[in-house]
């Protein structure tokens, strides 16, 4: 058993509450499973907290030294709605107009670094034009992902129609806050057999579910399982940015885990769920108690089921040393991929500079057709080509064959033979929940875990988030759907763990995704799966584009290159539930009018 934390000894338990930001009115769960205000129980002992007793965050002015005060500008220089980015010296602030007030927050994304200036402001908050993070412009706090930390957040005033701001000098240079949270401190007198929430994957939902827990005052244990040796990563690296380390792309460092007391099983696999006793058994035989329980699998990679599939360097890429050793092995060498999926077609990217060939083959005619539409995808298609790719379209794998064990030919169904060094496969995934079929777990027949609007299973208790969940999407009118998208398990994660507290918060975040290819981006927002029309402004031979997808009147997705920060700015349209026509967008695509798409050149409303 890997992780954080070894096996703990029993001895006494000491709690602290380190209470968040905001003053919490609202419910916190307990051990038992009924709510009440801030009431641990540990070992059959209840012990109320006052908040009281527990001050609010200290000034984060303390430290005289750490403090900058800068004028910036002018009252006037700001028109509503606007923002600036603004050099206090030792550092950059984003400086926002709304609604008469100022406000000064960290100016780049805490995601990957993207400058919020060039985001779009709405109704109180900023939007990341790279990946659709938003964050309070009041508070800096992150309101929808991706991403773990807020930004931090700057005094401001006015004097002398001038508008100074005051800000530490750290915050300035980090550009990142993490919220405050809880944690309990010597867990040891617990059972090493139970505990409060059991996390079920250590992905993206997982870990957010983990630390708005923790977040929102919740002082009892918390266990996360995983199959992987790593603690949590950034897995979307592990196609656009392959000889990635694991320490590189860790999402927390250990000491992190450590300091929250959230524990980490690494190399565990879960194998059945007793859902009456409340246990979760493992695969070595060890057996976990808990009282709400977070599924959180994501999915598993399909495998090919052609002759030779066992042959030596064939690859799905699901760790870091999956992807390490493609690129090792890659190197100077011919790499086939199969399976024009988003992981195919960005591990070609990516390969395409250190490979002596890079070929690739697709059962559809044209990448990406379903997503993106045929004319997208044939733009798409053709940037690859122009960078060395060499597609096989329509066609399948007939059998892998070997040299001294290792891969040598791929051969197609076409009856094209192909030399290979090294074959990496992104034909689909199906998702990870064969250990729940006996559970009593609601799974669809394609095997997703099906949740209502709360991340709840149809077992009280039971919650379930990511890759692997089905569940009912606002902007579609709440048909239930799949949504496997990094932006989404985040926000999947943090709704559960609200509701393990009895929040009662309903999800209705926009999806939004991004994929990168050749140091260019796609952008896209919305849910497009059933489109029948793709409404394009701009150049797909010079990769400056928007696609609108329509379903009858009604743009269901938008995707872009080169054309930001207008994804960011349709998520906004849409999580704000007003509907784009197609009837608009046609009338502005064709004949320049703006009419009801004048939010698509204005500086946001």
């Amino acid at each position: 058993m890997g992780g954080c934390f070894s096996k703990p000894k029993p001895v006494e338990v000491k709690i602290e509450v380190v209470i968040p930001e905001k003053e919490r009115s609202k419910e916190e769960m307990s051990p038992n499973g009924r709510a009440s205000p801030l009431i641990y129980k540990v070992n059959g002992t209840a012990r109320h907290y006052h908040l009281e007793e527990h001050p609010i965050a200290s000034n984060p002015y303390h430290n005289p030294k750490d403090v900058v005060e800068a004028s910036v500008c002018h009252v006037k220089d700001l028109e509503n709605g606007q923002m600036r980015e603004v050099d206090l010296g030792c550092g950059k602030a984003l400086l926002i107009k709304e609604s008469g007030e100022f406000h000064a927050v960290g100016h780049k994304c805490p995601h990957y670094g993207a400058p919020l200036v060039k985001g779009v402001l709405s109704k109180g908050r900023v939007r990341c034009p790279w990946h659709g993070a938003c964050f309070n412009i009041s508070t800096g706090d992150i309101e929808d992902f991706p991403g773990l930390d807020s930004l931090p957040r700057f005094q401001v005033k006015i004097e002398k129609e001038k508008v100074y701001i005051r800000a530490s000098k750290q915050a300035l240079q980090t550009q990142r806050r993490t919220k405050m949270m809880a944690k309990c401190i010597s867990l040891s007198n617990y059972n090493l057999s139970s505990t409060n929430v059991l996390i079920i994957g250590a992905g993206a939902a997982g870990l957010v579910c983990a630390e708005t827990l923790r977040q929102e005052g919740f002082s009892d244990r918390i266990v996360m399982c995983t199959m992987d040796r790593h603690l949590p990563y950034d897995r979307p690296k592990l196609s656009k940015s392959m000889d990635s380390h694991p320490e590189q792309i860790a999402l927390r460092p250990k000491e992190f885990f450590c300091t929250y007391d959230i524990e980490v099983l690494t190399e565990m696999q879960v194998a059945a769920v007793d859902i009456k006793n409340k246990t979760a058994v493992f695969k070595d035989g060890f057996k976990m108690e808990y009282n709400k329980l977070l599924i959180a699998t994501g999915n598993t990679p399909k495998a090919l089921s052609c002759k030779g599939k066992e042959v030596e360097n064939v690859f799905n890429i699901r760790t870091p040393e999956d992807a390490n050793r493609v690129v090792k092995l890659a190197t100077s060498k011919n790499v086939v991929i199969v399976g024009a999926s988003f992981l195919g077609m960005e591990v070609a990217a990516y390969l395409t500079e250190r490979a002596h060939s890079v070929s690739l083959v697709e059962l559809e005619e044209v990448p990406f057709k379903k997503f993106f539409g045929e004319k997208v995808g044939r733009a798409v298609m053709k940037m690859f080509e122009n960078n060395r790719v060499k597609f096989y379209m329509q066609t399948e794998v007939s059998e892998l064959r070997e040299q001294e064990g290792k891969l040598k030919e791929v051969v197609l169904k076409s009856g094209k033979v192909l030399r290979a060094d090294v074959c990496v496969v992104g034909v689909g995934a199906v998702p990870a929940t064969g250990f729940l079929k006996q559970s009593g777990v609601n799974i669809d027949s394609k095997g997703f875990i099906v949740v209502n609007k709360m991340m709840q299973t149809n077992i009280p208790g039971v919650f379930a988030a990511g890759d692997a969940v089905t569940f009912p999407l606002a902007l579609r009118n709440n048909k239930k759907v799949n949504v496997p998208h990094w932006q989404m398990a985040h926000m999947h994660g943090r709704i559960a763990a609200l509701n393990m507290l009895a929040h009662g918060t309903e999800i209705s975040t926009v999806p939004y995704l991004w994929t990168a290819m050749f140091g260019k981006s796609i952008r896209y927002v919305g849910h497009g799966e059933g489109f029948d029309d793709v409404v394009i402004q701009g150049d797909l031979d010079e990769l400056k584009f928007v696609a609108f997808y329509t379903k009858s009147d009604e743009v269901v997705a938008v995707a872009s290159m080169n054309y930001d920060p207008i994804v960011s700015k349709v998520a906004e349209v849409l999580a704000a539930g007003r509907t784009i026509r197609k009837r608009d967008v046609e009338l502005f695509v064709r004949h320049g009018k703006t009419g009801d798409m004048s939010w698509l050149t204005g500086k946001g409303s």
